[in-house]
């Protein structure tokens, strides 16, 4: 029986997705979450989830970095990045940091269980209609993706707070370790960046941050 979190804002959406699983996967157990902040809980809390279905622009993900934020902290689970958003370059990005499948929110449910069968067997996924742009597509930030990569799930967690702006005892404190812990992550992570400073890594973090095309519409 495969375990499937879907991590997604809007109700309607999760009941449809749900839906679609049980109809292609019969045995799936299908748990919710509508915030990134839910999902790490969860994984935290049940190491047995198989995939999560992540919605890119949920709240407290902002675009990339919690998918980033998921495969440094929980690397055993397979994640599925879920988006209207089906421009090359943002599913290139999105395979580049560790998805391992960009499942369109217009997929059919073909797509879908074509789509659950690659990720259960372990291979990447995107939409036949998207492989031919994708070839033209260039991953800009592919070093990027390596170098967070090699940060550990502590340090990752440290580099999100930097990026919010917080100090070394702010952090010591979220955490619940030694203010020094938290400076040998922060030399840790320079290193590892290649940068010098917290406002070039907090810059580094930013660049994950993809805009939602529907709310900048909806904002317009």
């Amino acid at each position: 029986m495969h375990r499937i979190l879907i991590a997604d804002d809007h109700p309607l959406f999760r009941m449809a997705l749900t839906q679609a699983i049980r109809a292609v996967v019969a045995d799936a157990q299908v748990v919710e979450a509508e915030s990134l902040a839910q999902v790490h809980r969860w994984l935290e809390d049940h190491a047995d989830v198989d995939l999560v279905l992540l919605d890119l622009h949920m709240p407290g993900n902002h675009g990339l970095a919690g998918l980033a934020s998921l495969r440094c902290r929980h690397p055993a689970v397979a994640v599925a990045m879920i988006s209207a958003n089906d421009d090359p370059a943002v599913v290139r990005r999105a395979l580049d940091h560790g998805a391992q499948a960009f499942i369109p929110k217009s997929a059919t449910p073909e797509d879908l269980q074509q789509a659950l069968r690659a990720v259960f067997a372990c291979e990447e996924w995107i939409p036949l209609a998207l492989r031919g742009r994708m070839r033209e597509a260039q991953a800009e930030d592919t070093l990027l993706s390596r170098r967070l990569a090699s940060l550990t799930a502590q340090q990752f967690r440290v580099l999100e707070l930097v990026g919010m702006g917080r100090l070394n005892k702010q952090i010591a404190y979220e955490l619940g370790i030694q203010e020094r812990t938290v400076k040998a992550h922060v030399a840790a992570i320079f290193e590892k960046l290649g940068v010098r400073n917290r406002t070039q890594a907090g810059v580094l973090l930013k660049q994950l941050e993809i805009n939602d095309p529907a709310r900048v519409v909806a904002d317009a």
